[in-house]
């Protein structure tokens, strides 16, 4: 079954495609279900590269109204892929009640330090980040407000060598992903970014061959995400290249996360 619940459209400000283009080319692709997960905005539209909160009210009407009107051709759900910060919880909960959005997807582009510093993982300068990284994310999936967590390898975008960090932080996400059954992602968009050199040899960005060959080791839930930023990205050579890999590594695959 062909699934994808990682997707974005042109209102986060880096990709293109309206939610009707993304919805035409998921049912031209066979995909019996599409859940949406643009960048979640906040209320004081911190961080860039995402939606406006003046955005967020359209996008949700959008989606609620494909589904209504495409109801017999497709299953789709309304999402948003969002960064955990515990000062936030409240929004969080107004996200998922008031707004009622289908989900939310974990995603620490951004992660909180304890004194309340906001730090960009694609600039971080020593692998002992990547523990506070991990600790957020085992935070954010003990709240219950995320269904999974994004590209929880993500990290390794940054040209740091392998070391004991490295390997902590993947243990420290695995083993709480699996203590709680919580769905990790496999992302093809990853793929899309292809090989670059770093210290430790060439390899793609993410998905990172040690840290699933981890969770290989486990019953952790994994879920394909395409990462969309086009239409025709819904499910290309790349989604198929990731639906391979997962099988190889003898993962834990899932099509669907409700």
């Amino acid at each position: 079954m062909r699934t994808n619940f990682h997707t974005h459209t042109y209102r986060c400000k880096h990709a293109v495609g309206t939610e009707l283009d993304y919805v035409t080319e998921a049912v031209n692709k066979g995909l019996s279900i599409l859940g949406f997960s643009d960048h979640g905005p906040f209320k004081d539209n911190r961080y860039g590269l995402r939606m406006d909160f003046s955005s967020l009210e359209p996008y949700i009407d959008t989606v609620n109204e494909l589904k209504r009107t495409k109801m017999n051709e497709i299953t789709i759900y309304s999402g948003l892929e969002i960064e955990y910060d515990p000062k936030d919880e409240g929004y969080y909960q107004e996200l998922l009640a008031d707004y009622r959005l289908d989900y939310l997807a974990l995603a620490q582009h951004f992660y909180v330090t304890d004194t309340g510093s906001p730090i960009n993982i694609y600039s971080v300068t020593d692998t002992v980040q990547y523990i506070d990284y991990a600790n957020s994310i085992v935070n954010g999936m003990a709240t219950g407000y995320f269904k999974f967590v994004a590209h929880p390898d993500i990290m390794f975008v940054n040209d740091l060598p392998w070391d004991d960090n490295c390997e902590m932080a993947c243990d420290i996400i695995i083993s709480a992903a699996a203590a709680n059954n919580y769905i990790l992602e496999y992302n093809a968009n990853g793929y899309r970014r292809g090989i670059h050199q770093f210290t430790d040899g060439e390899r793609l960005q993410y998905p990172h061959p040690k840290f699933w060959e981890k969770a290989a080791g486990t019953s952790v839930p994994v879920i394909v995400g395409s990462d969309c930023h086009n239409p025709v990205q819904i499910w290309d050579e790349h989604m198929e290249y990731a639906c391979k890999a997962v099988k190889e590594y003898r993962l834990n695959v899932i099509t669907d996360i409700f």
